[in-house]
């Protein structure tokens, strides 16, 4: 029986090996098919985002103290929520770590109690102009 198996392996090996000298690839053109007032809806979209540090949103301060404190409660967050990115910020004498830039306040209140289960100490604040 076993040299039939190796018969039926080598004989399926060399009909796969032909076979495949004879295949080749697709080529084709795609066409995407798009609406005129997307690029128009994008652009919009890049405008709003750059007012990013607008002092009309609202952020999330979830540390505030020492540097290697800091750099702890950073990366402690980002484990823990992708969805808000953190920055750390320094104002004299203190390290801050703030994430998020709500447009609303609603929106930052639903933020603020996902986040003060793993940080009790956090609240919401609008940053001062010049500030991110």
């Amino acid at each position: 029986m076993k040299p039939l198996n190796l018969k039926i392996s080598f004989l399926s090996l060399s009909c796969f090996m032909i076979a495949s000298t004879y295949c080749f690839s697709q080529e084709g053109n795609i066409t995407i098919n798009q609406d005129k007032h997307i690029t128009v809806l994008l652009d919009l979209k890049k405008e709003m985002n750059k007012n990013e540090a607008d002092s009309e949103r609202y952020k999330i301060q979830v540390y505030s103290g020492n540097r290697s404190g800091a750099y702890e409660a950073q990366k402690e967050f980002s484990s823990s929520f992708g969805d808000w990115n953190p920055s750390m910020q320094y104002e004299t004498p203190n390290f801050k770590i703030w994430a998020g830039n709500f447009r609303t306040r609603l929106e930052s209140d639903r933020a603020l109690k996902k986040i003060k289960k793993k940080f009790p100490n956090a609240f919401i604040f609008k940053p001062k102009k010049g500030k991110n």
